[in-house]
């Protein structure tokens, strides 16, 4: 029986590295208990989870060597989420506060070390669009498309896994600024979404294209001037014979890669010196300290209308591992969310 002020505590625990594609097997679904009061001389804060992201770099975590913060075998999985303050002892947070960063897959935790959260002011929008929209992927589509890619109205934009987290983001970002915008996707349910809900001016399903270079000289017969990367492989190799002049590529990831043993090989990397193209890597904690410049600009898009946002949402932590592998063979439609407790 738990003591007074303890509670139960559902966590997902990581199995082991992860070779090929991740499988629900390779994480535990566990209870343990956990005290409702903050230890003694703690400087940390006690959180509620709300919500949890499944986004697709935690596939990168889950191998030995792949990152400095990897996953350890046998430990709690973690990953970008919204959480209620239930105890501060920590100068920057008070009981009450609704915060998002990294946090673990857990429903109750202890963070010894909160200085990286960041404090939620606005709550007139859904909380979980500070998994999304508001939070890691919102920034990491404003400032990969509007820092990295250096836009001007007018020009052609394609955007691959438009439908995702940061995809659909980025091609209504580029609207905006007038540009002409082809996404692709890999179901028709997510096409009718790019088109009809994210005004989209052309798509295609990369899955009923036979030949990619062909798919890509229908949609932009003038060429490309900005490809926002989120796949990889066969798809980066196509674009690469379509850029203009001058062309910027922003690489923010390459889901296509993620489970292959060996990574595919890029052919088509001389176009970059014969158009003078730009292709230039990012990671959103890299604008982090903008956050403020960052709502300042998307907040009104939202409330007027402006920016739409889809969200694919299951509940509880225990359908957690399932949603979160589904990303890699894209059975979610739009941003991939677990609701743990809406407070």
């Amino acid at each position: 029986m738990a003591n007074i002020g303890e509670v139960k505590n559902k966590q997902v625990i990581f199995r082991d590295y992860v070779r090929g594609f991740p499988k629900e097997s390779d994480f535990i679904i566990t209870s343990a208990t956990i005290r409702m009061k903050l230890p003694q001389g703690s400087n940390g804060v006690l959180l509620k989870t709300l919500y949890l992201s499944c986004d697709p770099y935690m596939r990168l975590l889950m191998e030995s060597q792949s990152a400095p913060t990897s996953y350890s075998p046998g430990s709690l999985l973690f990953g970008f989420g919204v959480a209620k303050v239930l105890e501060s002892a920590h100068a920057d947070f008070n009981e009450g506060d609704l915060v998002w960063g990294t946090m673990k897959w857990e429903e109750y935790s202890v963070v010894e070390e909160p200085g990286k959260l960041i404090k939620i002011q606005h709550t007139d929008v859904p909380l979980s669009y500070y998994t999304g929209i508001l939070g890691m992927p919102g920034i990491t589509a404003y400032f990969g498309f509007h820092d990295v890619c250096s836009p001007k109205k007018g020009e052609y934009v394609f955007v691959s896994a438009a439908s995702g987290a940061v995809g659909q983001l980025v091609g209504q970002l580029a609207k905006l600024m007038g540009c002409y915008v082809v996404g692709s996707a890999g179901s028709r349910e997510k096409i009718e979404l790019l088109k009809n809900k994210f005004g989209f001016d052309e798509v295609f399903n990369y899955k009923e294209e036979q030949d990619l270079d062909a798919a890509l000289k229908r949609c932009f017969p003038e060429g490309i001037d900005i490809y926002f990367e989120n796949v990889g492989g066969k798809m980066l190799d196509a674009v690469l014979l379509n850029m203009r002049p001058h062309g910027r590529i922003a690489v923010c990831g390459m889901i296509s890669q993620y489970n292959l043993d060996q990574s595919e090989g890029v052919h088509n990397l001389l176009h970059l010196v014969l158009q003078r193209i730009r292709m230039e890597g990012f990671s959103a904690p890299d604008y982090f300290h903008l956050n403020a410049k960052f709502l300042e600009a998307m907040l009104p898009n939202i409330r007027e209308g402006k920016i739409s946002y889809v969200e694919d949402t299951v509940h509880g932590l225990e359908s957690g591992p399932a949603a979160l592998i589904g990303l890699f063979s894209g059975l979610n439609v739009g941003k991939q969310v677990v609701a743990i407790s809406t407070e």
